[in-house]
């Protein structure tokens, strides 16, 4: 061998061993590279990164949320994040599975950090996939954000996931993990981690998911503006079929469930979830006055308040779910064809004031029309913008596109264009009404109804709301009588005129009140006289009492607003509101006792620690044989009087009840004391109806008081009110889960001295006049 092939062999292993040198350079290098990112990430010297403190308490906005009696969710309080986070057993398998199949196969056999598929996205530069773990997009999620489209910035982005993920690995189990992550998501449309995205999308919890359902919620982590199901429902479905192919892929589920699952729909069950939609809007709007007074009241440790919008606060309310629907779909079906009876007697053929009654003079109807332009909203903002009043005026005339509201639509919302000023008239001409139900002996609100339409209808006619209340005020007249004087129902009292004096009472002229019948014969019964609501009985006991002592026990029954010392108001004159006339009747079923109403039971803060707890306010008021005498007195009300058609079925062909009788016949056989109200001229229909565990009201009526019905037959609280309460008993007997009394009253323990067997009485004392004509019933005339 010549020299100079000695010096080539020596040459190439040197050049080898050279080549082998500056790789494990670079390598380790390389190695050491990463290392040292990795370091200075974790040091902050690439961006801020979350201390040990923030990753042990991750800080995101959580919804506060309002809970039923019976563990349903009424709705929530957010101002961005529509967000109630859920625990990982909450989760179901099949969802679970749904994720680690689609977005990281190998979750429980790595520290976050992906090596596999890490190296193969390098390898093929993210062609045959990426290598996020869950891990690393849950620490995008909560602390890096957005993706830059600056490559240095994305890679630096890259480098703070690791870290996270990783610290997250160690800080988190898998399964808090995977909880973190559900919960964190954003959906779109408004759900906001996967308890939000299950009830919006199909209605149910998380825990209820389908396996379709939960692969088609996985499928939209890729992108959930993309894979929008209400706007791309066939993008969707595609992609939901990805996620159950992936979920056979690694065998958790078998070809034969993915290919039969691959064929369903979507099946989306869209329930929106906003502060105008859902169950108890007007209640809930009503609680978060409750809500902001407690903040106010009960700041945190460290004296911040709490934010009802951004803590994750659960707010156990009174309110039944079961109830509280049963009351909106009482309140819809009536008004519904109430509505559709209101418009056919008020054409402009038949009523040229519309929607006035006929007998309303123009003046007063420009007054009303322009108390409601400058009370407006716009009329507010045009003010607050400088413009002069003739300007504002003029705009109230121009035609402007706008949505409104309609019973006929399904949506209850149509688009037209009109002037502002005819969008104020088509509003007026929807007839009121409000609803609520309480139970007597704990004062706890079970169904809170406000108006017809939270969304279009928004002022509170339960608790804000104050109308006249006609002869729903004459209980207390009785009642004050019954507990001074010591009148039994069975007593008597002559039905001829009746007329206060001059200068009583401070009366400026005498004050003869009317009945509704025009009769004024023989002698009537006290139990009679309230089932028929004789008002010339109703003045005899009002100056033997006086005004003084029936507005003391009223306010003593919790009725709060202001009521004049003067004998009209024995007759209902007193603008008194529904929340206030259901506390007060309470006081009779509950043996005597007023117990303040009550919303809110206990409150708790994101971990569970109780921040609130209710303790009942009462007060003796009345005896116990009082007020059961009272009780019995009402009873008659439904026995003979103006709430009898709640038994009866023989008027069911008649044009009346055929037009607003919603709901009738009802027949109910057992035990109901209550009271129907009418005030002038129909402007207000009342009906407070009670049964031993359970009170109800009901009120209907125009926005303004010249919006009504021109018959009494229409107008009065036995048509106008009485259905809903019919309607909404009618459901809660039907319903077995609940229990709501049938039985009679409960007798006071002790002997009664009252007598209140007017069976041998009521045949020689109210044979005339005691089974009134329905259609002319308890009208007032107060002049």
């Amino acid at each position: 061998m010549t020299k100079k092939q000695v010096k080539k062999q020596e040459k190439k292993p040197t050049k080898f061993r050279k080549f082998i040198k500056w790789f494990w350079i670079v390598f380790a290098g390389g190695i050491a590279s990463i290392f040292l990112l990795f370091l200075l990430a974790s040091w902050g010297f690439l961006g801020e990164m979350p201390s040990f403190e923030i990753l042990e308490n991750p800080q995101t906005n959580l919804a506060s949320q309002v809970i039923s009696a019976d563990g349903k969710v009424l709705g929530k309080y957010y101002l961005k994040d529509n967000r109630t986070p859920v625990d990982y057993k909450e989760l179901p398998k099949d969802l679970v599975n749904a994720l680690i199949a689609t977005e990281d196969a190998r979750f429980h056999d790595h520290s976050g950090i992906d090596v596999r598929g890490t190296i193969r996205a390098f390898a093929y530069l993210g062609k045959n996939g990426g290598a996020s773990t869950i891990s690393q997009q849950l620490a995008r999620q909560l602390f890096v954000g957005v993706r830059s489209r600056n490559i240095f910035e994305a890679g630096i982005q890259k480098i703070k996931e690791w870290v996270i993920a990783t610290r997250l690995e160690r800080q988190y189990t898998k399964e808090e993990i995977i909880a973190m992550y559900f919960n964190i998501y954003d959906f779109g449309n408004n759900a906001d981690g996967i308890r939000s995205g299950a009830r919006i999308y199909f209605g149910k919890e998380p825990q209820d998911l389908k396996i379709e359902e939960s692969a088609m919620l996985v499928g939209m982590f890729k992108n959930s503006s993309l894979y929008n199901p209400r706007r791309w429902p066939d993008k969707v479905k595609k992609r939901r079929d990805v996620v159950l192919a992936q979920m056979y892929k690694y065998e958790y589920i078998t070809e034969a469930v993915k290919d039969s699952l691959q064929k369903l729909p979507l099946g989306l069950n869209y329930t929106p979830e906003s502060h105008n939609e859902g169950l108890g809007t007007y209640f809930r709007e009503h609680l978060k006055d409750f809500l902001k007074k407690w903040v106010k009241d009960n700041p945190k440790e460290n004296r911040d308040k709490y934010n009802i919008y951004l803590d994750g606060l659960k707010i156990y309310t009174t309110i039944d779910s079961r109830m509280q629907k049963y009351a909106e779909e009482a309140v819809e079906e009536h008004m519904k064809k109430l509505q559709a009876e209101f418009y056919h007697q008020n054409t402009k053929k038949r009523n040229k004031n519309a929607p006035f009654a006929r007998d309303v003079e123009k003046n007063t109807i420009e007054t009303v029309i322009d108390r409601s332009i400058r009370s407006s909203e716009r009329w507010r903002v045009m003010k607050s913008e400088g413009k002069s009043e003739d300007e504002i005026y003029a705009s109230f005339d121009r035609k402007t596109p706008m949505t409104v509201f309609s019973w006929k639509n399904k949506n209850e919302r149509i688009d037209t264009i009109m002037t502002p000023r005819d969008s104020m008239l088509y509003s007026k001409f929807f007839l009121r009404a409000s609803f609520m139900s309480l139970e007597p002996q704990s004062g706890q609100v079970k169904a809170w109804v406000g108006g017809i339409n939270y969304r279009n209808f928004k002022y509170d006619m339960v608790r804000q709301g104050k109308r006249q209340i006609g002869s729903t005020f004459k209980p207390f007249v009785y009642a004050t009588a019954i507990d001074q004087l010591h009148l039994s129902p069975c007593d008597s009292m002559p039905n001829g005129p009746y007329c206060i004096e001059e200068g009583k009472y401070g009366l400026l002229e005498p004050w003869c009140p009317k009945n509704s019948d025009g009769k004024y014969e023989g002698m009537r019964t006290l139990k009679g006289s309230l089932a028929s609501s004789v008002n010339t009985v109703t003045a005899r006991l009002m100056d033997k009492v006086g005004p003084v002592n029936v507005r003391s026990l009223a306010q003593r029954l919790g009725v709060e607003s202001e009521i004049p010392e003067a004998p009209s108001i024995a007759l209902g004159t007193p603008d008194i509101s529904l929340y206030e006339m259901l506390g007060a009747y309470g006081t009779f079923v509950n043996k005597g006792v007023y117990v303040k109403p009550v919303i809110v039971t206990r409150i708790e803060d994101k971990n569970g620690t109780i921040l609130y707890e209710f303790v009942p306010e009462t007060k003796d008021v009345l005896s116990e044989e009082v007020a059961y005498t009272v009780v019995n007195l009402m009873q008659g009300v439904t026995e003979s009087g103006s709430g009898r058609r709640l038994r009866h079925k023989s008027m069911a062909k008649t044009a009346l009840y055929k037009e607003i009788m919603t709901g009738y016949p009802y027949e109910f056989k057992n035990p109901i004391a209550g009271k129907t109200g009418t005030t002038q001229n129909n402007s207000d229909g009342w009906f407070i109806g009670m049964v031993p565990n359970l009170i109800s009201g009901a009120w209907v009526g125009g926005e303004d008081r010249q919006i009504r019905f021109a018959s009494t037959a229409y107008g009065q609280g036995a048509s106008m009110a009485l259905p809903i309460w019919g309607l909404f008993m009618k459901k809660c007997y039907a319903d077995k889960s609940l229990s709501v009394s049938s039985d009679k009253f409960p007798e006071p323990e002790e002997e009664m001295t009252i007598n209140v067997d007017c069976s041998k009485t009521t045949k020689k004392t109210d044979s005339k006049g005691d089974e009134p004509d329905d259609d002319n019933l308890d009208g007032i005339d107060f002049d």
